[in-house]
């Protein structure tokens, strides 16, 4: 019975595990445009950027969401380096805690 409740727990994981990865997809399809937009007329309020930057980190744990986010970081780069690096920074410590060791 126990093996029984292990795999079920482990169906249970996977399961939730795809729904999180659908819904990162659907997110970076949100924010896709959004990104593309803000770089295309070449918009450079620090609010606005800023805000995007922190509903992409939600997501750049996925290889999609992370090129994004790089992607709207080396835009923001030319505009505030500081801010940037905070950005940078924020996601090591958030999702790549082993590249500050």
């Amino acid at each position: 019975m126990e093996e029984q409740m292990d795999e079920n727990t482990l169906n249970d994981f996977k399961d939730l595990a795809k729904q999180i990865n659908e819904l990162n997809e659907q997110a970076y399809y949100s924010y896709f445009p959004l990104v593309e937009e803000l770089i295309s007329s070449k918009r450079k309020e620090s609010n606005e950027i800023e805000h995007l930057l922190d509903r992409i980190l939600d997501i750049a744990c996925s290889d999609k969401g992370l090129l994004l986010y790089k992607r709207l970081c080396r835009y923001y780069w030319e505009i505030d380096k500081e801010a940037t690096a905070h950005y940078v920074n924020t996601y090591r410590e958030m999702w790549d805690s082993e590249s500050l060791e």
